[in-house]
């Protein structure tokens, strides 16, 4: 009996140390690098998406599988004593695809323009796909001077679409779908 007792001990230390480290080294994509600014006329954004791809992504999208990364951007005046006032609700996206023929990776950055940029490189690939640069939000005649203002972003990775049924037998790429928790930024106009 007590030797079942340690028995049990030794198997339930034995997996939390095989579990544990595993947990800490998960790595959660989250934004970085937000800058909020403006020009004459517009107020503007940039942020990084990190730790967005992993190996079995990197795998999928070399495979020629279409992958999407989704931003939201939402601009809000802050009012104390009543709810805040929407000024801006954006999405935009920004989609990865391989061509096996020509070696390239075609990256279209929707908010830019409607041509794919290609590059050969992954790395100026996943560049291209994890940052927003320069999004416009809103017109500055849109705010009020002297008022309290709360800009959110966040970014996800669109749930994979495959052909047919196939996503009944590969349900496991479920798995690295992700969504950044929302950054929040406060500013004064």
């Amino acid at each position: 009996m007590r030797k079942q007792w340690k028995m049990k001990w030794v198997a339930v230390i034995l997996i939390l140390v095989c579990l544990g480290p595993c947990t800490g080294w998960a790595q959660e994509a989250r934004l970085t690098d937000v800058v909020v600014t403006n020009t004459k006329e517009d107020l503007l954004v940039y942020f990084t998406v990190a730790e967005c791809f992993n190996q079995e992504m990197r795998q999928a999208i070399d495979n020629g599988i279409l992958t999407r990364f989704t931003f939201f951007v939402k601009l809000y005046q802050v009012r104390r004593f009543w709810w805040d006032r929407q000024i801006a609700d954006l999405k935009v996206s920004h989609d990865i695809q391989y061509d096996n023929l020509k070696r390239v990776y075609r990256v279209h950055l929707h908010e830019k323009s409607t041509k794919p940029v290609e590059v050969e490189d992954f790395q100026e690939a996943k560049r291209l796909m994890a940052e927003i640069v320069g999004l416009r939000v809103t017109d500055l005649k849109k705010l009020q001077r002297g008022f309290h203002y709360r800009i959110k972003m966040m970014a996800e990775l669109d749930k994979i679409r495959l052909p047919f049924y196939l996503h009944y037998v590969l349900f496991f790429l479920s798995l690295w779908d992700f969504e950044t928790d929302w950054y929040t930024v406060d500013f004064r106009y």
